[in-house]
Parts: C-alpha cells; structure tokens; sequence
C-alpha cells in the first residue's frame, strides 16, 4: 500500500486525501441517522418504516446535488465546490439535531441529500483527474471505501457517546465534520485537467446538459449498472444496525463491535478487490465480488449470536464493498472528459434514486413478518447480487483510460 502512494507527488496526495475525506465524512453524517432509527422513531411516538423514510429522501434527492454541484464543478472548478460540498453537509447535520418534530427531521434530510449528492461526483472528479493512471484501481478501492471509513467512524461515535449523548447529541458531533474545509483550502490544489481547460469550455449549463445528453447511451447503462450497486450496499447495510438492535435485541456496544467488524471487512475488501481490478479487469473483478456475496448469506443474515453476526458481516461486507471499490474507477474510465464531474456522479445518484426505497421497504417487509429482517436481508442480497452480475457482464470497460493531462 505504502508504494501506491510513494509514487504520488505532494499535490497529488493532497487532492487524492481531500476527495477521500470528503466522501468519509459525507458517509459518516449518514450513517449517525442510520445508527438512530429507534431512537427517533422512540422520541417521536412512531415507528420505523416513517422514520427510515429519511432515508429514502436522502437517496432522492442525491441526483439534483450531483447535477447541480457537478454543473457548479465544471464551471467554477473541483476544488471550490467541494469545499461548499462539505461546509453544506455538515450545516444540515447540525441542524437536524434541532429538529423538533419529524416532518422537520425529514424535510432536512432531503437537504441533506443535495449536499451529499454533489460530494462524491467532484471529489473522484479532482483525485482521479490529479492522479495517474498507474495503480488507479488501489486508488479507486480505497477511494470508494471513505464510505466504509465513515461508517466505521459513526460506528465508533455510536459506541462512544450515544448512551451518554443521545440521538441529538450525535448529530451535533458529526457537524464537526466542516473542519475539513480548512484542509482543502489551504492544503489542496485544483484539478490540473480543470485548469488545463478540458471541461471549462462548457460553461453553460445548456452547454453542460448538451454534452450529457450526448452521451445518453452511457448515461443509461450506468444508471442501471449503479442501481445494481446502490441496491447492493443499501440493501446489505441501512437496516443492518436496526436488525440487530430489533431482532436480536443487541445493546449499543454489541451492536457498535457487530458494525465495526463488518466495516472493517468492507474496508479491506474494497482495497483488495480494487487493486486485483488491475490485473482481472474491472467488469470480472466486479462479478467476482458479487457472486461470492451469495454464499455468505447464510451467516450474515442467519446467525444467532453476535460473534458470527460479525464473522457474516465482515465476509458479507469484504465482497460487497470489494466490488464498490472498483466503480469510481469503472465510471470516471466510462465517462468523457467534457462532463466527467457530472456523468458518473449524477449517474451514480440516479441508481441511488432507483433504489431510494430500498429501507422503507426493507423495515415495512420485515415489521408484516413480525420484525424478521433476516428474512428481507437475505432476499435482497440475493436477487441484487444477481442483477449485478448480469448487468455488469454486458456492460463496457474501458480499465486505464487517460483521465489527466500528460505532464
């Protein structure tokens, strides 16, 4: 891992830790509601199913930010609009540890999603754009997985202060996650494509929304293929902590270690399948992945106790986030350099639209069963896991295209 980044100049290493910080703690803010469902829905008189619907609004309105935002991306620059990004994500988390009721809650929530939807199309716009070719499949791995490192960290925040701080006290906490601004300010340059003029040439936006539409085709398949995707890890992990706190009972620290072990086969499975994307190619690392997603079932979903819980998690989580370790590689590769800061994010927001329901689904399921999550879980996890094989296996790859300027 260590050589990856030797070979990296110093503004290189910069661009590449802002993106990845951006996506973390973008990751981290939505996984303090995730972690707080109950404990909502509780304060509120209410049950799950209406409290989970903030996280459909969340996914919902992810494409409008990554339009907007990526837009912003083309004309202002990468770097500046991050920096928005970020200062806009962390106001709506403190501001939601305000709210005083739930339509309030949710109404922020949407906010929320603009912001977080612009984040992760201009951060893998600038890291990938800043680094070479070489090793972006490491890259592209541990990238994708600063969503496992947010979630991983409000794991930890759960464990640490929930039963001290509460559900509000959590939200406030995260909104620290705007110090990160100061970071990209003063430690990060622009996007050296940027500069080079490659995309500025499409100021407009009718100019801008000319060259996506231009590219309708590949729009398409990547909206099907990142719903697949979206489908995949929404699926295996928003209503996991509420599994395991409603069907098994668990306290906060078993439910914290149960997550944090999943996280940390997510994190290490994400660098390893995105590494091996360079050697097997993108497409059959990413059905590689999938197809072993499905014999962990079993034991992620069926398990009774919390030690193999977490051995199901960890396997489970390993496979699907080694396969998501892969994409923001596969789609910047995918997509042409005049609307790179758009056409992957806004795709990849547009899969998350198609599945936004996916946890108001799952809790409304598995309370008609008599809160058996398990059972959902494992259906999901198995049908999705299907679907993206398939769709992957008839999709392009276009592994090592050129996506910065020679220097």
């Amino acid at each position: 891992m260590l050589s990856y980044f030797r070979m990296l100049t110093r503004p290189q290493l910069h661009a590449y830790l802002a993106a990845l910080g951006g996506w973390a703690l973008d990751a981290f803010d939505f996984f303090i509601f995730v972690f707080c469902l109950k404990s909502i829905s509780a304060e509120f008189h209410t049950d799950i199913k209406a409290v989970a619907e903030g996280i459909f609004l969340t996914l919902a309105f992810r494409p409008i930010g990554a339009l907007v935002f990526g837009w912003l991306a083309e004309k202002y620059g990468r770097r500046p609009i991050l920096m928005i990004n970020v200062v806009s994500y962390s106001v709506v988390q403190l501001a939601t540890a305000f709210a005083p009721n739930l339509a309030t809650l949710l109404v922020l929530r949407a906010v929320f999603g603009l912001a977080m939807g612009g984040e992760w199309g201009v951060g893998a716009a600038l890291a990938l754009e800043t680094l070479p070719a070489k090793g972006r499949g490491f890259f592209s791995g541990l990238l994708q997985e600063g969503y496992v490192l947010g979630y991983l960290l409000a794991s930890f925040l759960f464990w640490a202060v929930f039963d001290r701080l509460g559900w509000r006290g959590m939200f406030i906490v995260s909104s620290a996650s705007a110090l990160l601004v100061m970071y990209i300010r003063y430690g990060v340059e622009e996007s050296p494509a940027w500069l080079a003029g490659a995309t500025r040439k499409r100021a407009s936006a009718a100019e801008v929304w000319a060259g996506v539409k231009n590219y309708l085709p590949t729009l398409g398949y990547l909206v099907l293929l990142m719903a697949c995707f979206n489908a995949f890890s929404h699926g295996s992990q928003d209503m996991y902590p509420t599994f395991l706190q409603v069907q098994h009972g668990f306290s906060t620290a078993q439910t914290s270690i149960v997550v944090i072990v999943m996280n940390l086969g997510a994190l290490t499975g994400g660098i390893c399948f995105g590494t091996w994307s360079e050697r097997l190619g993108r497409k059959r690392a990413i059905m590689l992945a999938a197809f072993l997603a499905l014999p962990m079932i079993p034991l992620w979903a069926w398990s009774h106790t919390a030690a193999m819980l977490a051995i199901g998690g960890f396997l489970m989580q390993f496979m699907v986030q080694g396969a998501w370790g892969i994409v923001p590689a596969h789609l910047n590769e995918l997509s042409p350099p005049a609307v790179r800061a758009i056409l992957p994010g806004f795709a990849y927001q547009l899969g998350n639209l198609a599945m936004a329901k996916m946890g108001p689904f799952q809790a409304g399921i598995a309370e008609s069963h008599g809160n058996n999550y398990a059972y959902i879980l494992s259906w999901t996890i198995a049908a999705v896991g299907v679907a993206l094989i398939l769709v992957t296996a008839f999709g392009p790859e276009a592994k090592a295209a050129e996506l910065r300027v020679a220097t």
